[in-house]
This record gives C-alpha cells, structure tokens and sequence, in this order.
C-alpha cells in the first residue's frame, strides 16, 4: 500500500477504482465499502484507491469536537491489510472546504486515473456538500467514470456508523463498540509515571498516555490486552479509566493493571484492546475498601478474558 499526502500531483496512470471519506476507525462498513472496490479494481486490471481526510472535516468545520476513534496513524495501519494500492491522506483545512465537488472530481481524475468510484449511500464532497450522488453520477457520464453506491451494514437493525460508536463509547457500551468495529477498540500511547499509589497498594499500574483529541470510554473499569513495545505476547489486563476519587478526583488517567505482572515499563509504547466494561469509577470510604475491590476487579477481568482467545 503506497500512501501519499498530496492529491494536487500525478499518483497513477493506471486506472484506479477508489472510495472517498474521513474513514474514522474503519468500522465494518467501512471495510465492507472498502472490499467492493478492491474487489472491482482485482477484476478490471485497474487499482484499488482510498483518498481520506486528516483533521476529519466535522472537526475543522466546528460541527464537532474531536473524538477521534483512530489518529491517523492508527487508520494507515487499520487499512494496511485490507488491499487497497494506494492511499491518499488529504490535509483537511478551511480552504479544502471551499473545493467545489467539480473542482475534486476533476483531480481525482486527473492525478488517480479514476475509473470507478464507490460511495456510502448518504455521501458528498465538496463545498456544502454539493457533490452528492446525483451530482457524482452525472459528472461521471460526461467525465467517463461509474459511480457505484452502497448501502450500509446494519447490526441490530441499526446501519453500523463512527458517530454510533463514538456514542456507545461515552455509554461504555463496549460490546456494541467492538462489534460495530469488528475487532477490540485500542487506545495506543507512552507508559508515564504517575502518583504510583497502585504499587503502594500491591497493584502496580501502567500510566498509559494517549493522543488528547482521542477518543476515551467512559470512566470505569475495563478488562484489557496489554500489548506492550518489547513483550513477544499480550497481556491481560485490568484498566481504571477515570479521576480517582477516592483519593483526589484529579485529571483523567489510564491506568493498566498487567495481571501476573510486575516490572519497570515507563517509556515503553503499549496499545490495549479494550475487551469488556466491569462497572463504573466509585469512591470509596476507605483505602481498605479500595483495595478488597480492586482485587474482585482482577478476578472479574481474568473471568472476562479466558472466556477470549488472545
């Protein structure tokens, strides 16, 4: 998967089949848009391409705040494994939103050779979103593309979306988040030092610092798969998300407790999957009561996890 940041200059000559969209945590439907055109491109002897946004549009317009289920790194390696032959990260700004649809069309067919292209069943590009699929398929009889719509994967009756699990995260429905996502939810970052009252307890925790903008489930504690820089496997884990009240209700931190283990981490990247939701943050009356339930978490989580192959 070649992957350029420039849609202003000459990618391909060969034609291309490709999708276009902020794609934020390559959800299922998602990878089932995805497949259609790696499929078309395999069967036409064309190449298979996806050109994304980075901010996501929705951020840079001010209709949301960020909440980013994948940064941008994260999303390049979601979409390594899925076919795609080229990718295009286009710098989202407010001048990328005064781009007439015409205007992006024209380069996608100019500097990707587009041939084909796959569209979700509410898409538009373009300034005020002019470019919608009556538009696109018009432009394409008199521009010499296809323009091919998709409809939408429903689990439980309900199409599977990044606005859906950015909810169900702030819910801390986890099994919705990873069934919608078709694999765990990870949160990816640098293990820091913190106040380090878990190994004063006899639970030691890693400090996992992410990307601020990304998003975080609700406060709770979460049954996890440590993958950590360095370690050959994963390893289980129980993760507090939250402010600590018992103790100071200070900023919000991620703390990982990695079970049947207990060593000096700091600086090491680690990723974890996000598995299960326990119950939410408490304050507790005393540190005793803190500690009695913190063990109960540690069984709970291994309860959790056996029941999950690695």
């Amino acid at each position: 998967m070649q992957v350029f940041h420039n849609l202003s200059i000459p990618i391909s000559d060969t034609p291309t089949v490709l999708t276009i969209g902020a794609f934020d945590g390559v959800h299922l439907g998602h990878r089932h848009l995805i497949g259609s055109v790696v499929e078309s491109a395999r069967a036409s002897d064309r190449r298979a391409a996806l050109v994304t946004f980075f901010p996501h549009p929705s951020v840079v317009l001010g209709r949301a705040a960020p909440f980013y289920l994948t940064s941008n790194e994260e999303k390049l390696a979601q979409l390594e494994p899925l076919g795609l032959d080229i990718v295009v990260v286009v710098e989202f700004t407010p001048e990328t939103a005064q781009i007439r649809a015409a205007q992006f069309v024209s380069l996608l067919i100019e500097n990707l050779t587009m041939r084909e292209m796959w569209i979700g069943h509410d898409f538009a590009l373009g300034y005020q979103r002019e470019g919608n699929a009556a538009f696109l398929q018009a432009m394409g009889v008199e521009r010499g593309y296809t323009v091919r719509s998709i409809d939408p994967i429903l689990l439980d009756g309900q199409p599977v979306s990044s606005s859906r699990i950015r909810a169900a995260l702030r819910a801390g429905d986890m099994r919705q988040v990873n069934a919608y996502l078709g694999r765990p939810f990870q949160l990816s970052g640098t293990i820091v030092r913190g106040a380090q009252r878990g190994r004063k307890l006899g639970v030691p925790t890693a400090n996992l610092a992410v990307w601020p903008d990304h998003a975080v489930p609700t406060n709770g504690i979460y049954a996890c798969r440590a993958r950590v820089e360095g370690m050959t496997a994963p390893r289980n884990a129980v993760t507090n998300i939250g402010t600590r009240p018992t103790f100071d209700n200070g900023l919000r931190t991620i703390e990982a407790h990695l079970l049947d283990f207990d060593g000096d981490l700091y600086g090491q990247m680690m990723t974890l999957d996000i598995i299960g939701y326990q119950r939410p943050e408490l304050k507790y009356d005393s540190v005793e009561a803190l500690v009695a339930q913190m063990h109960e978490d540690i069984r709970v989580a291994r309860s959790i996890l056996e029941q999950i192959p690695a």
